[in-house]
């Protein structure tokens, strides 16, 4: 689901950026309005996927008119894509233990053959899959 959400900017004495999301209750920081900006979508969206799996529903954004901000704070918006976070999230790497005969496994160290490879290539061709598709 793509949706905008409210933060709140607040610049650190030390420098930075507090960074504040009122629909979900969670801050995070930035070392300058662009990273507090990528910072902001990152945990707005790994909270967002939290909800998810929790099988709760996730804060519906506020309207920026009706977020209530303090002097010196900066109200911006950041948009968020709760399911290419999924995918994301989804595409890292698990390791999985396999068995093979002792020669096959010598000759295929010998050769320099990536096993990881080796293997995606072989399920992908079992599986029918085309390219790295997930």
């Amino acid at each position: 689901m793509k949706t905008c959400y409210p933060i709140i900017l607040t610049e650190m004495d030390e420098g930075g950026y507090l960074v504040y999301v009122p629909d979900m209750q969670i801050n995070t920081t930035g070392s300058d309005i662009s990273n507090a900006l990528e910072m902001a979508k990152d945990a707005i969206e790994l909270c967002g996927v939290g909800y998810e799996d929790e099988k709760l529903p996730i804060p519906q954004p506020s309207e920026l008119s009706a977020v209530k901000t303090k002097k010196g704070e900066l109200l911006l918006a950041v948009n968020v894509d709760f399911e290419a976070y999924r995918r994301m999230l989804d595409n890292r790497s698990v390791k999985k233990n396999c068995t093979l005969p002792s020669w096959m496994n010598e000759r295929a160290e010998k050769a320099g053959l990536n096993f990881s490879a080796a293997l995606q290539r072989a399920i992908r061709e079992e599986l029918g899959i085309e390219g790295n598709a997930n």
